[in-house]
């Protein structure tokens, strides 16, 4: 399967289940992809240990990162966004993790998954397969 059809597919199965911090916020939904892109998982370890979006910054906190972002920094390149190809990871505005698919950036949030315009980015992250 080529990487959009993987990315349409990951994301349309992504939509099905509902946001639960700890389990499947924006975070999770970034480490899947990452995971199924490249094999390398971001969130082992991670995932079911907290059940709020402040418990997980407290956590991050506590293994010596700031925020998401340094966590992702730690583990991925970070590229300028106007570099970002199909499949990076995206920092949007509101600082919610986003996946790269073109013009748009798939995005999970408390009401959903969704796509927000390319012009979101603050930062992004290279996604490369093995």
């Amino acid at each position: 399967m080529d990487r959009l059809s993987l990315l349409i597919a990951y994301a349309a199965e992504a939509g099905t289940r509902p946001f639960r911090p700890g389990r499947h916020d924006c975070a999770l939904f970034a480490a899947g992809w990452v995971k199924l892109a490249t094999g390398q998982d971001l969130a082992r370890g991670w995932r079911s240990t907290y059940r709020s979006l402040k418990r997980g910054q407290r956590l991050l906190e506590e293994a010596g990162f700031a925020d998401h972002m340094a966590f992702a920094a730690a583990h991925l390149p970070e590229i300028a966004p106007a570099f970002a190809q199909l499949g990076d990871l995206a920092v949007l505005d509101d600082q919610a993790f986003g996946i790269v698919a073109g013009e748009m950036i798939y995005c999970l949030k408390p009401e959903g998954l969704g796509l927000v315009p390319r012009g979101q980015m603050r930062r992004t992250f290279q996604v490369r397969s093995a």
